[in-house]
């Protein structure tokens, strides 16, 4: 998981001048696209004074977006089109996200869908039952403490947009990498977890429609390739980050 940075520039624009500026940034947005460093991008207009405008950027980070894109000859594409409308510019910031953040109502949580803590608890506590009696990966687990199966019940149920009860009291993504560095974990070792997972949402009754159980495996698919990675013996414990939060689309590559 990748901390990113997202910048707003807040825009006044006359009522003359709007027209000629959404078309500047609709060019603008071509080199803006392009750029590796350009996560994804937004323009948006208030609706109570039309006049002003908010551009937000998400970037892979600060540095990225001042060392990188600046001195691109992407940025000067971007900037030839947008340079009109600098003088007319109130604010340009950068911010770090921050671990509060979730979706609201409108679209149900992956753990709402799924049935809750409930749920996740008896997703673990069978998916343990069978993690220790395969041969496979019952050595990685040797001396599993007692309470192991709950933990990773609330980091499933924090990740699929629940209670940040993981956060809260062990800490974030970095806290859970840090119980896989050093333990060496075989392709067949995560392969065997992934598989077993299934299995266990299986006689856990997690709902089994396309859509949940597309994001649920992805979930699964990109949590072990980490730990696989994080297991290895060039790995390093990353910056401090929030525990990733799930949805029902995708997630973007992960960047060490």
């Amino acid at each position: 998981m990748t901390a990113h940075t997202v910048e707003y520039i807040r825009y006044r624009i006359p009522p003359e001048r709007s027209a000629d500026f959404l078309a500047a940034y609709t060019r603008a947005a071509v080199p803006l696209a392009a750029a590796p460093q350009c996560v994804d991008y937004e323009l948006t207009r208030c609706e109570e004074d039309f006049e002003h405008y908010i551009l937000r950027i998400t970037w892979t980070s600060t540095k990225d977006h001042l060392e990188g894109f600046r001195g691109s000859e992407l940025f000067r594409d971007f900037f030839a089109e947008i340079r009109p409308y600098v003088e007319n510019i109130e604010e340009m910031r950068h911010y770090t996200p921050t671990a509060v953040r979730g979706t609201g109502a409108s679209t149900p949580t992956l753990y709402t869908w799924a049935g809750g803590e409930e749920k996740f608890e008896r997703l673990t506590e069978i998916f343990y039952e069978k993690v220790l009696k395969d041969e496979l990966l019952a050595p990685l687990f040797e001396g599993l403490p007692a309470e192991h199966a709950r933990h990773v019940a609330q980091w499933l149920g924090e990740v699929f947009g629940g209670p940040a009860a993981y956060s809260q009291e062990h800490g974030g993504h970095s806290h859970m990498v840090g119980k896989h560095l050093g333990k060496g974990i075989t392709e067949p070792q995560r392969r065997r977890w992934v598989n077993l997972m299934q299995d266990a949402a299986d006689d856990a009754g997690l709902p089994t429609d396309a859509e949940f159980r597309s994001a649920f495996v992805a979930y699964v698919e990109w949590g072990t390739r980490l730990a696989l990675y994080f297991s290895g013996p060039d790995a390093t414990r990353p910056t401090d980050q929030p525990v990733p939060l799930w949805n029902w689309g995708a997630a973007p590559p992960y960047q060490p």
